[in-house]
């Protein structure tokens, strides 16, 4: 099990698949003697966690709500990040919807405020398959009352962050030489999640300091 995800993830160990097994985040059958047996339903299930570990530096309480709670359909637990080079494959609104558990008019309200984007094909509004990731996480910050003008707040932010990437890489990006493009397009993508760590980082930071000055 750990020499098939090493690639994907070189830090896996057996100790952390046991510390997920206890924290109840994976429940893989056991034979008599007690040796584990990983479906292939647990293997992505495991690797969906790993995943959001790595790549979006969520905690483990914050990963079992994206794997239990509302939207979280077996098509969106299964399917990986698309990566800044990669092409999404595409949805219609209605399962944009099912995905994400919310409602056309939700939808609609996100697309008002810049929140998700869609284009128009013979009468029919199509998303990326990222889009319902994002509808689904703005519906959970909804149920706290942050509706979709105060959700402008995390697009505004990530749009400098975005532009500020854009000045790093943008004469590369723009080259003829093929071979400087691609090192772009990589520092590019490790840019990215240096500036999700950073900003992930920054959030605790604050939000420890209003802890502790409401103690």
């Amino acid at each position: 099990m750990c020499e098939e995800l090493r690639e994907q993830f070189p830090d896996i160990s057996v100790s952390k698949i046991r510390y997920l097994e206890d924290q109840g985040l994976i429940a893989p059958k056991r034979t008599r003697g007690g040796y584990r047996l990983f479906a292939p339903d647990d293997i992505e299930r495991l690797t969906t966690i790993l995943r959001l570990q790595r790549d979006e530096f969520l905690p483990l309480r914050v990963i079992r709500e994206e794997l239990e709670g509302p939207g979280a359909s077996a098509e969106r637990t299964r399917r990986r990040t698309v990566g800044i080079t990669d092409r999404e494959d595409e949805i219609d609104e209605a399962e944009l919807c099912d995905r994400a558990s919310v409602s056309a008019d939700f939808v609609r309200q996100l697309e008002e405020y810049g929140l998700i984007v869609s284009r128009t094909e013979a009468g029919d509004r199509l998303y990326g398959e990222s889009e319902a990731d994002i509808a689904a996480s703005c519906a959970r910050l909804a149920r706290f009352g942050v509706d979709g003008r105060h959700l402008r707040t995390f697009l505004t932010a990530a749009g400098r962050q975005a532009a500020l990437v854009e000045q790093l890489v943008a004469p590369g990006l723009r080259s003829r030489n093929s071979e400087r493009r691609k090192n772009s397009l990589d520092d590019l993508e490790v840019l990215s999640r240096v500036a999700q760590e950073l900003s992930h980082l920054l959030l605790l930071r604050d939000l420890r300091s209003t802890v502790e000055r409401t103690s």
